[in-house]
């Protein structure tokens, strides 16, 4: 029994659909040399859908700000690098823009009305315990967010749970009892963890310079807007700002109206995403603004040079390319370590733990315990190997199986028939809908 159920764990692959939100609230992170607000082209499309970069930099900042929460402040850069978080951030994008597909086959729709009420629920636009407009608007500013984007985020959710709202799955009290019997299976296991942190890697100049020369356009500068623009006085009307706009456009200001120049890009703009955004659009043979109001302030604003994306020099993209290189690099050798250790290993022996007995893995922090023994369960291989999802590869080899004693699994069959369905559908809809990834690296 014990013997067909090992072989059979297959069928058990427990998977978390995660569909999220804007990040209001746990603020913005970005990486690298991509920006937030760069919008110029999509980095993939899935059927009908594109998926923007400022899309995937918002991705990552939800994903990061969770791992964040989950090491307790102590996440960074590196360790978001050694967790593959790019790569995550854009799977979730695509698993959901597949979602999407199917929300416009069904011709499925949010209306304004349930826009709102998900918007009102939202904790973090509250004010004394009710939602403030005031509030919202000046959480979606200093997030860099404008209403439109926010409330197009805030759509596709709560598209993306009206198409898995169709596919609910009922249980009934049998395969619970299978369930039951099958998760009190136990593995007395030998397992030893890799890490990329055990492998050196030569990133000199000499071994840079070949793989930047191959991957150039995949290190390019930021779009940039050379401007001149008038600040107003804070009592400044809406009418006066105006009346100095047209003496603005026809080269007529008084002369104790003040100009200042500057350059602005989305990873450094005095303004705000909404404005920019307003730029962008400006062009040299209508180079002028309308005053916009920023926090009570009215802004006049001239564009005079559009900087266009290039390819950085060597110089200027060497620690990208280095960060790159060394993560790809590592990953290579850390592969080919796990290979060549598999067969011969020795390492740290286990009592007999079930799928549930993450904290008996001690060499695994709780969130790797889960990854790898998610993945256990469903090897029929006796000695192999299990990469988990940030990178880390994980030795093993099972010495001895036995039943253990049941204990009771309450709605754990919901949720995983629930996740197995969602896994199946993902898989349905990657063959239905046509998946191209324009970004190299991820």
């Amino acid at each position: 029994m014990i013997t067909w159920m090992q072989r059979h764990k297959k069928y058990l692959i427990i998977t978390i659909w995660i569909s999220t939100i804007a990040f209001v609230g746990a603020g913005f992170v970005g990486w690298g040399q991509y920006s937030y607000g760069d919008k110029a082209g999509a980095v993939a499309k899935v059927g009908d859908i594109e998926i923007s970069m400022g899309d995937l930099q918002k991705s990552y900042s939800r994903l990061y700000n969770q791992y964040n929460q989950v090491f307790q402040g102590n996440f960074d850069e590196e360790k978001a690098k050694s967790f593959g978080l790019q790569k995550q951030a854009l799977q979730q994008l695509l698993d959901q823009a597949l979602v999407l597909n199917l929300s416009e086959e069904y011709d499925l729709s949010v209306s304004d009305t349930e826009l709102l009420d998900e918007i009102k629920k939202q904790d973090f636009f509250f004010k004394d315990g009710v939602f403030s407009k005031e509030v919202y608007k000046t959480m979606l500013s200093r997030n860099n967010l404008s209403m439109k984007e926010y409330e197009a985020d805030v759509k596709k959710q709560l598209l993306i749970q009206k198409v898995l709202t169709l596919f609910k799955v009922q249980t009934n009290e049998n395969e619970d009892k299978i369930l039951s019997t099958i998760l009190n299976i136990g593995d007395k296991i030998n397992y030893k963890v890799l890490s990329d942190e055990q492998i050196k890697v030569d990133a000199s100049d000499e071994m840079l310079k070949p793989y930047w020369e191959g991957m150039k356009q995949n290190f390019m500068t930021e779009v940039s807007y050379d401007v001149n623009y008038i600040k107003h006085d804070a009592n400044t009307s809406k009418k006066d700002a105006l009346r100095t706009y047209i003496d603005f456009k026809k080269s007529q200001l008084s002369s104790d109206v003040k100009t200042t120049k500057a350059t602005i890009k989305a990873s450094s703009n005095p303004f705000n995403a909404e404005t920019l955004d307003k730029i962008s659009n400006l062009t040299l043979a209508a180079p002028f603004m309308k005053p916009v109001e920023i926090d009570g302030i009215y802004y006049t604003i001239e564009l005079q040079k559009v900087n266009q994306s290039v390819p950085k020099t060597f110089e200027d993209a060497k620690e990208e390319v280095k960060a790159l290189y060394t993560q790809e690099q590592k990953r290579l050798k850390l592969q080919e370590l796990a290979n060549n250790s598999v067969a011969t290993f020795k390492g740290t022996t286990t009592d007999f733990i079930t799928q549930t007995d993450a904290d008996k893995l001690k060499l695994l922090t709780p969130n790797e315990a889960r990854n790898f023994l998610n993945e256990l369960f469903t090897k029929q291989e006796k000695r192999g190997l299990i990469e988990l999802s940030n990178g880390k590869i994980v030795l093993y080899n099972i010495l001895e199986q036995k039943m253990l004693d049941k204990t009771q699994q309450s709605d754990t069959l919901a949720k995983l028939k629930g996740s197995i369905f969602n896994d199946s559908l993902l898989s349905t809809l990657q063959s239905k809908y046509k998946t191209e990834i324009f970004i190299e690296g991820l």
